[in-house]
């Protein structure tokens, strides 16, 4: 669920960038690299999960970071041009927040996106980070747990061995 959500958001962000803002502005391509770090770590993580919890947890904490380092672009982009940042209990950001929940394919917000102001567009994209950077959360939270109880894979192989060892 934390990669679809890093995949909405990418989406969302290129569109972003490449629509509302200067063609040659920094912002653009910081903003991108922020988003595809963030998405790209998700799988890089999850793809090292067979043999590495320690490199799963270390690649979603950095796509963590990337994320919210996106956000504060996102959450500048309306502080410097005088936008409203949805507040916490208003009506729009508790209609975007089911809206995160219930959709996680990037066509549907897309939709949105194309048709909306881009303090608005900002401002579900704030929403949707803070939703993705939750499921990380709880994804590591997760995992360590597990890698507390069960171990990583090198854990796992010493317990075969011994296993191996023993019926021999």
């Amino acid at each position: 669920m934390s990669y679809q959500k890093s995949n909405v958001i990418f989406e969302l962000t290129y569109y972003f960038c490449h629509k509302y803002l200067s063609k040659g502005d920094r912002t653009i391509d910081q903003m991108v690299q922020a988003v595809r770090s963030g998405k790209q770590n998700i799988i890089e993580g999850c793809s090292a999960s067979s043999t590495s919890a320690k490199t799963e947890i270390k690649l979603l904490n950095v796509a963590k970071a990337s994320l919210l380092e996106l956000l504060e672009d996102y959450e500048d982009y309306l502080k410097v041009r005088n936008h409203r940042q949805w507040e916490d209990g208003c009506v729009e950001i508790e209609t975007m927040r089911k809206l995160g929940i219930e959709h996680s394919d990037a066509e549907y917000f897309m939709n949105l996106a194309e048709t909306r102001p881009p303090e608005t567009v900002a401002n579900m994209a704030i929403v949707l980070i803070k939703q993705a950077d939750y499921l990380l959360y709880r994804q590591l939270q997760r995992l360590s747990a597990d890698f507390l109880t069960e171990g990583g894979f090198s854990e796992k192989m010493t317990r075969m061995r011994r296993k191996n060892r023993e019926k021999r």
